[in-house]
């Protein structure tokens, strides 16, 4: 039988019989455990050929007191209309100050090829959160490459090891959907953010899920993408509308762009919910201020701020890697 590979500290703990914690002292050369207990994990980790993240062993010595909350966005510029980047900014920004970090701000461009040095390596920062790009994956890449200590929100290389946040974006997918199904909607389009974008390809199983299970019929022709702004969102519904008249719902996967779908399915007439009921994702502020009030899937954002922090800082400490799946909720109003 082929040996288990060895990725995490969690792996070497189980081997050894002892806590994640300890294997990270030991790794550490910690004086906290004994020679024997160091000696004995350090010989399973050489054995399996692992070695602990150096970069965050050393900053666990010397820090800047400083992250940097990265961005590429996905609309042209950066703008206080990517609200739900702003109100995650706001959360992180909030939950550092808490833990006695700074936050840096950092956008990368997207041919840009020594951002990690530049921040990193010179002790700028001791960390980076990484947050929703077109870019995400090769930024992924180049941190792992470098090992810089990071967090992602989202997870865009399902098999590679690193530290990340998620939504639960199938679950919401399959609520949003199955919320309008409920409303008595038969004919029920999807907008989704870039179709590579893994977040909103989950969406869109949940999306599927739930047609299936209701034994409603899925028509590509109801499906549309978008990059997450109010002029992608618009155009988006204007397409669908031109190709399916006959929609009754809409699931749109960002809260921005269901505020403009609606403003366009007004535009022709459509009343909502009335003739056409809308649901869109993460509940930012504006969401319960839109016209109608908009029923979305909550992203709870000041505990993914916290969480983000959190866990990047407590990486920093103990090598260890964490991944979350955060649960999101239907939150109902007068759109649907």
């Amino acid at each position: 039988m082929e040996q288990k590979k060895v990725r995490t500290i969690a792996d070497i703990a189980q081997i050894a019989g002892v806590s994640k914690s300890t294997v990270s002292r030991a790794l550490s050369d910690s004086p906290l455990i004994s020679e024997e207990t160091r000696a004995r994990i350090q010989a399973i980790a050489s054995q399996h050929q692992f070695q602990i993240n150096l970069p965050a062993s050393r900053l666990s010595k010397q820090r800047s007191s400083t992250l940097a909350f990265v961005m590429q966005c996905e609309c042209a510029k950066f703008s206080v209309e990517d609200l739900f980047s702003l109100e995650i900014l706001g959360a992180i920004t909030n939950a550092a100050a808490e833990q006695g970090y700074d936050l840096l701000m950092v956008n990368i461009a997207p041919d840009a090829q020594d951002w990690v040095q530049d921040y990193y390596f010179t002790g700028r920062v001791d960390g980076f959160i990484l947050m929703t790009s077109v870019h995400k994956t090769s930024h992924v890449r180049s941190l792992i490459k470098h090992q810089a200590p990071f967090i992602a929100w989202g997870n865009p290389l399902p098999l590679e090891m690193f530290n990340y946040i998620k939504g639960d974006n199938i679950r919401g997918g399959r609520l949003a959907t199955q919320h309008l199904i409920e409303r008595g909607r038969h004919n029920i389009a999807f907008i989704g953010g870039p179709a590579d974008d893994i977040e909103v390809n989950q969406r869109f199983q949940g999306y599927c899920q739930a047609l299936e299970q209701a034994g409603l019929p899925f028509e590509p022709q109801r499906v549309a993408y978008g990059d997450f702004s109010s002029q992608s969102g618009a155009a988006a519904m204007q397409a669908l509308l031109e190709r399916q008249p006959n929609l009754d719902g809409v699931f749109v996967n960002s809260d921005i762009m269901a505020i403009a779908a609606i403003r366009i399915l007004q535009q022709h007439g459509r009343r909502v919910p009335r003739d056409v009921a809308v649901v869109g994702y993460d509940d930012v502020s504006m969401a319960a201020f839109a016209t109608p009030p908009l029923t979305t899937i909550r992203q709870n954002i000041p505990e993914i701020g916290k969480k983000l922090v959190q866990s990047l800082i407590a990486y920093l400490d103990d090598g260890i890697t964490h991944q979350l799946t955060m649960p999101v909720e239907l939150i109902v109003r007068s759109s649907s």
